[in-house]
């Protein structure tokens, strides 16, 4: 029976005492399972996604990945109304945006004839007047 590839990045993290770099981890993967160069390339990705699905790791920051087991709840909690509370920020931030960017494209917009802008006044005037059935 082979084993998972998580279950080599296991064995890795659970060799060493100190929190494992990405790079030296999939390193070891790779040499483990017996994986040629081109088949690593088509595989890192899937990996680290299921890396990061896997409830036994958990990410320390900088790309640094341990043992959950290792680590108390606290520590490696991320509380989802501080991401929320993000998320709200940058939207707030965005309406800001389309406003300034409002603001600074009038400066290059053509300016209009005073006869132009009489005829556009009259035209939507005229367009908002009542149709009679026929």
């Amino acid at each position: 029976m082979t084993k998972s590839l998580l279950d080599y990045a296991f064995d890795c993290i659970s060799q060493s005492k100190e929190p494992v770099n990405f790079k030296d981890l999939w390193a070891y993967v790779v040499k483990e399972s017996g994986m040629d160069e081109e088949l690593a390339a088509r595989k890192i990705s899937s990996f680290y996604t299921n890396l990061m699905l896997d409830g036994r790791f958990v990410t320390l920051g900088e790309n640094n990945w341990d043992l959950r087991t290792r680590h108390s709840f606290d520590k490696v909690h991320i509380d989802m109304k501080d991401v929320y509370a993000t998320v709200d920020e940058e939207e707030d931030a965005g309406e800001d945006e389309d406003e300034d960017e409002k603001e600074y494209n009038k400066a290059f917009e053509e300016p209009k004839d005073e006869e132009e802008s009489e005829e556009e006044e009259s035209e939507e005037s005229e367009s908002e007047e009542p149709r009679e059935d026929r």
